[in-house]
């Protein structure tokens, strides 16, 4: 009697077990689908925040780009003719990886989007000398790819907020221009900004007048400014935009002086 009930409850046990398997496998289909959409959305996720740090400063916060400096990300032309553009071979996604790996030497439009620089635009892997690891630069390029959905079908990006009754305060005044013009994207100032590329400002506003004897803070602040290759900081490449004279006006840049001068 006892091996019989034993035999019957291996054969209940395997029964079991096989009606398992057969929903398990009719499912799996679908949960691996699911986990697939997830791992996606977790990486998109993180592209944004790797996005608005090192690439916002350049490209715009939503991709809309910056008109002098870098092309925009978000627009039907990027996801319909960029890559015939270039004669890429491979998809979109290689393509924009290996563009933010290895950065671009020289601006293929210099007459609309010269770059930040000499290069154009800088290597972001850390196998070439960048800050970022090859499965962040992966995540900056699925967040990319996100936008071509409305991209392609012509949605417009969401309208930005109304700018705030401009300030009485030259040194609020000139952290918006810091912002507008790209600077955060680059640049570190506690508090405002977390840019790796260039130098560190937060405490700019002292060390500026020990920069270049026969300079003072200002004067030295107005020439890296202006002239950026005049006095490039030791560590750094010499990447800041070469047009800031044309494309900041004279008011915006005494504003942006005193921000800088504040920092300390």
């Amino acid at each position: 009697m006892r091996v019989q009930l034993q035999i019957f409850l291996g054969t209940l046990l395997l029964a079991v077990t096989g009606v398992i398997l057969v929903v398990v496998g009719f499912t799996e289909e679908e949960r691996m689908a699911r986990f697939e959409r997830y791992q996606k959305a977790q990486a998109i996720e993180v592209g944004a925040a790797l996005f608005e740090i090192n690439c916002r400063g350049c490209h715009g916060l939503r991709g809309e780009g910056i008109p002098g400096l870098a092309p925009p990300l978000n627009d039907a032309y990027f996801f319909t003719e960029r890559l015939n553009e270039v004669g890429w071979q491979g998809s979109l996604e290689d393509y924009i990886i290996a563009t933010v790996s290895t950065g671009r030497q020289v601006s293929t439009r210099p007459d609309r989007y010269p770059g930040a620089g000499t290069p154009a635009m800088p290597t972001w892997s850390d196998r070439f000398g960048g800050p970022l690891r090859d499965d962040q630069i992966e995540a900056i390029a699925a967040f990319i790819l996100n936008w071509e959905t409305t991209a392609v079908n012509g949605v417009e990006l969401a309208t930005l907020p109304a700018p705030a009754q401009e300030s009485d305060d030259p040194v609020a005044r000139g952290q918006a221009v810091f912002e507008a013009n790209g600077c955060v994207g680059c640049h570190t100032i506690e508090g405002v900004s977390s840019g790796t590329v260039g130098p560190n400002l937060t405490k700019i506003g002292e060390t500026a007048a020990e920069r270049v004897d026969g300079l003072t803070a200002e004067e030295y602040l107005r020439e890296s400014i202006l002239t950026p290759s005049a006095y490039v900081v030791e560590g750094y490449d010499d990447l800041m935009p070469k047009n800031f004279g044309d494309t900041i006006p004279a008011d915006d840049l005494a504003d942006l002086l005193a921000f800088l001068l504040a920092q300390k």
